[in-house]
């Protein structure tokens, strides 16, 4: 879970001009603010990655609640900051006009604790499901299950659109759904 090199990286350069594209001036405030404190945390992490992933075995086990309030704020490496942050900012600019932005934060702070949850739930499920208790050992961090459940809403409030998924045009109800599989089977870790 050690992939983290400290500093600026080529991701996190990436990352910085991308929203100096867009513009300080054209990202609301709370997709700024998530931006902000993702950046933060990735170059000056509040514990290493092995102490703020989250896992059934740590989280429940031992009692380690912390970690689904600092999961998903660390990432493992600049690339996988780069790409989280880079989908926060396009849904963050679509969501948060559309739903203000006391609405918009608090979504995200719900969706943040709520998707450690139900990974937790997903991951004590395969344990008894398949009586293999390695699944209590995974251990998770980033923003991807918040930016999932972004995506899922987006959709909701923009229906009847077409998503270019590898290359396949897809409705894109379905869309999140088929990428979920595609970056699973791609990137299982």
């Amino acid at each position: 879970m050690e992939r983290r090199q400290r500093g600026v990286s080529a991701g996190l350069l990436l990352l910085l001009y991308q929203i100096s594209q867009v513009g300080l001036q054209n990202i609301p405030s709370v997709t700024l603010g998530v931006l902000l404190l993702n950046i933060f945390l990735f170059l000056n992490p509040l514990k290493p990655l092995s102490e703020v992933c989250l896992s059934v075995n740590e989280a429940v086990h031992r009692k380690n609640w912390q970690r689904l309030l600092l999961a998903p704020f660390h990432h493992a490496d600049d690339w996988h900051l780069y790409y989280n942050m880079i989908s926060m900012l396009w849904k963050g600019i679509k969501l948060e006009k559309k739903l203000k932005s006391i609405w918009f934060a608090y979504i995200i702070a719900v969706f943040s604790v709520l998707i450690g949850v139900v990974y937790m739930v997903l991951e004590l499920l395969l344990v008894i499901i398949l009586d293999d208790h390695s699944y209590e050992m995974n251990c998770g961090v980033g923003f991807s299950g918040v930016l999932f459940a972004l995506k899922v809403l987006n959709n909701h409030y923009n229906p009847g659109r077409v998503s270019n998924v590898f290359g396949l045009p897809i409705a894109s109800k379905y869309a999140c759904w088929v990428e979920l599989v595609a970056i699973h089977l791609i990137s299982p870790g």
